[in-house]
């Protein structure tokens, strides 16, 4: 495609090119609380905000507080019996742990006060972004509270409960004939790859950590059943890969899916997990060097929603996602972070950029060609297929179309009003 690659800085070609873009924001978002001891902290939401605020990102987009998903949004691809259990879980009535094992709600997925508003908030900002990107409102769309990318249709997994990425892809298929999936959370994509394991129109691309490491799929054998054979992508990464080693890989797979696969829309899982120094995470990618795979994304000029993800050091969570905001916007935040109500978080040098370690890089440079040459070569296949025939809606996807004239609340909840309001503390 043309432009596809160009860094940012440039100053010819589509990568330069600004882009409108719009940002899905709930303030309460920060007050959800897993409990205790608790890895996933939605309170980083709130801090990447912040840091939003005080770089005046936020007078570059369209700032739109999300319309919740209701119950008929999040059965276009959950079972009912979830979506009710969600409904009625609390910490309160507990009363059936035979419902807790089927729903696979445990440690990983406590049942927490206010549970089911919170799927409603992030997943209804992931289908306002895609609405957006539906209408034409915006180049690029962006929700870091979403990217949620364990969630099954019948079980919550790995701190997801409902999966916000596949009802976003569903509500891009809508209006688009193919939609390529990208996800840089040190974690698989497991549920999303599952959920569009057998259609043609969604190519699902995921680099993660691969061997004994939740949630222990994503073989690089894994490559999608019937329609969508090849249309699933697995890249297996080792420990301690850097930014050089990542880009080795990233930057000609993803080049050629989008010369191949051609599609129409680009959903970017940035799951900051990837980053080194994560809590959980044993990678080695720099705020930079993760930020370049949105800047190369960015560089298609191909529709885009950012979501959030994995990322458990919450101050270089948000770090990272203010960088890559900037990123969408064409703008090169400075590093040093300016006074704001979280500053304590960022000390003692007060930068968005922070040093990698020196931890190995378990990827040689032998493993990184093999798994090249063997993603290109299954890409190859597509290639050569003569006339591929997309289908209508994905496999085995039985779900209700939205009613179009339904009245949409998103632009009447728009936050450009109110910009200066500072999120609670």
């Amino acid at each position: 495609m043309d432009g596809g690659g160009n860094s940012l800085p440039s100053v010819a070609g589509a990568a330069a090119t600004k882009r409108r873009v719009c940002y899905f924001y709930d303030s309460e978002v920060g007050n959800y609380y897993y409990g205790q001891g608790h890895p996933m902290k939605p309170h980083r939401i709130r801090m990447t905000h912040a840091l939003l605020e005080r770089y005046g990102l936020l007078g570059g987009m369209r700032v739109l507080r999300p319309s919740p998903a209701d119950d008929r949004i999040l059965r276009r691809f959950h079972a009912d019996d979830y979506v009710a259990f969600l409904r009625s879980a609390n910490p309160e009535s507990l009363s059936d742990p035979g419902a807790l094992r089927r729903f696979n709600v445990c440690d990983d997925c406590p049942v927490f006060d206010r549970l089911y508003e919170f799927c409603q908030v992030y997943a209804g900002a992931s289908v306002g972004a895609a609405k957006e990107l539906n209408r034409g409102h915006a180049d690029i769309a962006i929700n870091w509270s979403g990217g949620l990318h364990h969630a099954k249709r019948c079980e919550a997994s790995g701190f997801c409960y409902v999966n916000d990425i596949v009802l976003a892809i569903l509500t891009l298929l809508e209006h688009h004939d193919r939609v390529l999936y990208v996800d840089i959370d040190i974690h698989h994509g497991d549920g999303v790859e599952e959920a569009f394991y057998t259609t043609d129109r969604v190519m699902t691309v995921s680099f993660h950590k691969f061997g004994d490491y939740f949630p222990g799929t994503g073989d690089i054998r894994d490559i999608g059943y019937g329609k969508g054979k090849y249309y699933a992508l697995n890249v297996p990464l080792d420990d301690g890969i850097d930014d050089e080693s990542y880009h080795y890989l990233f930057k000609p797979i993803m080049a050629k899916v989008m010369e191949v696969f051609r599609p129409d829309a680009v959903v970017l899982q940035c799951g900051a997990d990837s980053l080194s120094g994560d809590r959980l995470g044993c990678f080695n990618l720099s705020v930079r060097g993760h930020g370049e795979c949105v800047r190369y994304m960015r560089s298609f000029n191909v529709p885009l929603m950012l979501l959030g993800g994995g990322g458990y050091t919450i101050r270089n969570v948000a770090r990272c996602w203010c960088y890559e905001t900037g990123v969408a916007l064409g703008v090169e935040v400075e590093d040093k972070v300016p006074d704001h109500e979280y500053i304590g978080y960022f000390a003692p040098d007060y930068n968005i950029h922070v040093a990698t370690s020196n931890m190995e890089n378990k990827n040689s440079r032998k493993s990184l060609d093999d798994i090249k040459v063997k993603l290109l070569e299954n890409l190859s296949k597509l290639q050569h297929a003569p006339g591929v025939q997309f289908q209508e809606r994905p496999t085995d996807m039985d779900f209700e179309e939205e009613n179009e004239d339904q009245e949409d609340t998103n632009e009447k909840n728009d936050h450009n009003s109110d910009r200066d309001e500072r999120p609670e503390s």
